[in-house]
């Protein structure tokens, strides 16, 4: 990336797009491949959509890489996981500078070991002035769980007399969630042909536009990303029935 920009002439580009990236299994089963070997081809698709949301004018994506829920899926397989995210959180280091990007994790890093943690820190704090995309990674993530603490830290603060309970609205809200200061997405995609929402930035989704395409996550590539810009460009967006 760079910090160059290939900006699209009179186009309405999302400022922000939201990921869940689904269909890694699936990839690795049409080609009788371990679902390991899937998880992996998912991983290294990530920096070539990252780069091609930049140069396509997009400011901010936020990737769902592992849920509060996926700790439920087979223990060789969350290993697995865990392992490959203790890989990519390396390799983004070196990334984040190649792309200037800015990496910000979000969920409840608290459960991860501790390794894993050092590695979120380390990244966040030596990305944190890059002036490119800024990039989020959904780890140990769940909507209801950001919201249930954020939840439990206004009553504390509410406890301890920092919060004014007449004071509570949808802003003071905002800034106790894990999202605090990134814009709300325009646009999410989700891929291989589910169309739900599994958890996933409830709150932050309240006026965004949903694009559900079967292309598997490893196979998403720079022409479906535009397909699914296309889709947002060509809808009539209205807020409180105000064009």
């Amino acid at each position: 990336m760079n910090g160059e920009r290939k900006m699209p002439d009179n186009r309405n580009v999302p400022r922000h797009v939201a990921i869940i990236l689904d269909g890694n299994g699936r990839w690795a089963k049409k080609r009788m491949l371990p679902r390991n070997a899937g998880h992996a081809a998912g991983s290294k698709n990530v920096e070539k959509i990252c780069k091609a949301a930049w140069e396509m004018g997009i400011e901010y994506v936020t990737m769902y890489a592992f849920s509060t829920e996926n700790w439920s899926r087979p223990k060789s397989e969350v290993d697995a996981l865990m392992k490959l995210l203790h890989q990519y959180l390396s390799d983004c280091l070196k990334t984040s500078k190649k792309n200037n990007m800015q990496v910000r994790v979000i969920g409840d890093v608290s459960r991860l070991d501790t390794d894993l943690r050092e590695r979120i820190q380390e990244l966040e704090k030596f990305s944190a002035q890059n002036t490119g995309l800024h990039f989020q990674v959904a780890l140990n993530y769940g909507s209801r769980d950001e919201i249930v603490r954020a939840v439990r830290k206004i009553a504390a603060d509410t406890a301890d007399g920092k919060v004014i309970p007449s004071e509570i609205d949808e802003t003071l809200i905002g800034k106790y969630l894990d999202t605090f200061g990134i814009p709300d997405p325009d646009l999410m995609i989700r891929t291989s042909g589910e169309q739900r929402l599994s958890n996933y930035l409830l709150w932050q989704f309240a006026y965004t536009e949903f694009y559900f395409t079967n292309v598997l996550w490893p196979d998403f590539n720079q022409a479906e990303l535009e397909k699914a810009v296309e889709f947002y460009q060509n809808r009539d967006r209205r807020f409180g029935g105000v064009r």
